[in-house]
């Protein structure tokens, strides 16, 4: 998805949605808080919109941006996050060396409701990839709400954090126990560091009789080499069905001879793999 002018995009979609008084109150505070480069009056602003736009308020689209516009249905974004988020976009438009600083402190003393709208449509912001410390910080966090927004549904982390980052970010989804489908780009992302750290993790679970979603196997499929065998194997005999077609989508996409071999020693499950029956995005059903 690639955007431009963001701010204004998100000031055509609020404003037929705000009533006259707030859209010229928000338009006034704008200009008032670029002009003198105000960072008090983007924090109060940002704050008392809370009062000022209602958070259940059903958003009508005008036709704007297409890929803006199904981002925000995607996420059934409020009236009140799209008129959080046009605030930001418009400062950081306005001025990116004196407001980034600013809406980055903004985030750190931000409640619950105001950091979970930043994270999830941080990825439309003007100059997104800046906010990459914020947004891995937030990954800290053991509160599902914070957590999913920048992890799941989110093409920010794919396009923005390191491999080290996004291999922490995919082990504590599993851990949290997570929608690791809601992960994005897991195939793009895919790195052998993170096969091995899946690997790892799925021992530990098991040496304590603990189950592993086998969703979270699928970074696994180009890196498997002798040492991931026995976990293919382990997974292709499980009693699980879903482990079964698990370890048989890692082995067919893998393209290593050893693991297609393996494969076929499981004639039923090949079948299913190779007939399209089977795949990621349906063995979570």
């Amino acid at each position: 998805m690639q955007l431009t002018d963001t701010g204004h995009q998100l000031f055509g979609i609020m404003a037929p949605n705000l009533e006259k008084e707030t859209a010229a109150w928000l338009s006034g505070k704008l200009e008032a808080m670029i002009r003198d480069r105000s960072a008090r009056d983007l924090y109060l602003t940002y704050t008392l919109l809370a009062t000022k736009v209602s958070q259940g308020q059903n958003v009508h689209f005008p036709g704007s941006d297409e890929a803006l516009e199904n981002y925000l249905k995607t996420h059934r974004a409020s009236l009140l996050e799209i008129a959080r988020m046009y605030v930001l976009s418009s400062v950081l438009d306005a001025d990116k060396d004196y407001f980034l600083p600013k809406v980055a402190q903004l985030i750190q003393v931000a409640d619950t409701g105001e950091l979970k709208t930043f994270l999830r449509y941080l990825f439309i912001l003007p100059h997104a990839g800046e906010f990459r410390q914020v947004a891995v910080e937030a990954l800290r966090t053991n509160i599902a709400t914070i957590f999913d927004a920048i992890a799941l549904d989110n093409p920010y982390p794919a396009k923005y954090f390191t491999e080290a980052q996004w291999n922490q970010m995919y082990l504590k989804a599993a851990f949290m126990q997570r929608d690791l489908d809601g992960i994005l780009e897991v195939d793009r992302r895919a790195n052998k560091d993170l096969a091995r750290i899946i690997s790892d993790y799925a021992h530990e679970r098991w040496a304590a009789s603990r189950d592993v979603d086998p969703m979270f196997w699928r970074p696994v499929s180009s890196f498997i080499g002798d040492e991931l065998l026995p976990d293919m194997k382990r997974l292709l005999e499980s009693d699980n069905p879903r482990e079964n077609m698990a370890g048989a989508l890692c082995c067919f996409y893998s393209g290593q001879k050893k693991a297609l071999e393996l494969l076929q020693a499981y004639p039923e499950l090949s079948e299913m793999v190779h007939k399209g029956k089977v795949r990621w995005n349906n063995l979570k059903e």
